[in-house]
């Protein structure tokens, strides 16, 4: 891996020449000559600045979509010249995927004594950072993802869906938008598919979480149906957080998409999807 195209990435990361610099504990001079011979190497401008705010030009994303495809095949080198038998997939999940929907799939695949995994949960944002900078195999989502920069495979379709008790006057019924919007709302944090999902479905019918009369920010699956359950809010959850639990009721509103995808990312041009194909088959 060239140290150049390090440095490019590092930088692609951080947007900040002095930041990247104590990073790689070089002086910034340093890197800006090592992006620079970059640059006359591929006869283009990578960065540049608006005002004071560096900014990625569009040949810039075109060479780290490679640059990151690069890094993850070198890492698979290393792998590949170990002699050992061990087949060991690191594995990035949603919560509503991660504590819900893979756990048959996970007991399958470390049924094989030779394979070993390491599953990290967290929300969409952070599990595609951790895809960009090599440090998952693949990661599986229910949140909103560039199709262009990411290779992908579905794993399976679910429905989002509101909940409330079973007593509250929405339990059962297919509302209006405006009808919801009276009612405090519980939802994930910023950059959690799920609330990623409800706010891009509300915003197809000209609405935006804040038009909500009280809105509360919950991470915490276990704690949503805890509140809900509580009559304390209602929430928007895909269907497997609640399965089968009679503790509570649904409902769903005019001319919202219910329907989603959950799939599984991974890097352009690279030996990812094999661990794919091995963890679901």
């Amino acid at each position: 891996m060239d140290t150049k195209l390090q440095t490019f990435l590092i930088l692609c990361r951080l947007m900040n020449y002095r930041l990247t610099a104590e990073a790689l504990h070089l002086t910034q001079p340093a890197v800006t000559k090592q992006i620079q011979a970059l640059e006359q190497l591929y006869n283009t401008k990578l960065f540049n600045y608006d005002g004071r705010k560096l900014q990625k030009t569009s040949d810039c994303i075109i060479l780290e979509q490679y640059a990151q495809s690069l890094q993850y095949n070198y890492e698979e080198i290393k792998k590949a010249l170990k002699d050992d038998p061990e087949i060991f997939i690191r594995i990035g999940a949603t919560k509503t995927i991660g504590d819900y929907v893979i756990g048959k799939s996970v007991t399958k695949y470390l049924s094989n004594p030779n394979h070993n995994l390491s599953l990290i949960v967290d929300n969409t944002e952070r599990l595609l950072h951790m895809l960009d900078s090599s440090e998952i195999d693949f990661a599986i989502v229910e949140g909103l993802f560039n199709k262009n920069k990411y290779d992908f495979q579905l794993l399976k379709r679910e429905q989002l869906i509101g909940i409330c008790p079973n007593s509250h006057k929405f339990a059962g019924r297919t509302l209006s938008i405006n009808e919801i919007v009276t009612e405090p709302i519980i939802v994930r944090e910023a950059g959690s598919g799920t609330r990623d999902i409800l706010e891009h479905e509300l915003k197809n019918l000209g609405y935006e979480l804040n038009m909500f009369r009280k809105i509360r920010y919950i991470s915490s699956f276990k704690l949503i149906r805890e509140l809900v359950s509580q009559n304390l809010g209602i929430s928007f959850v895909y269907s497997s957080v609640i399965d089968s639990d009679n503790s509570f009721a649904t409902f769903r509103i005019e001319n919202f998409n219910h329907d989603h995808e959950f799939n599984i990312i991974y890097l352009k041009n690279t030996s990812a999807k094999k661990y794919v194909e091995l963890f679901v088959n």
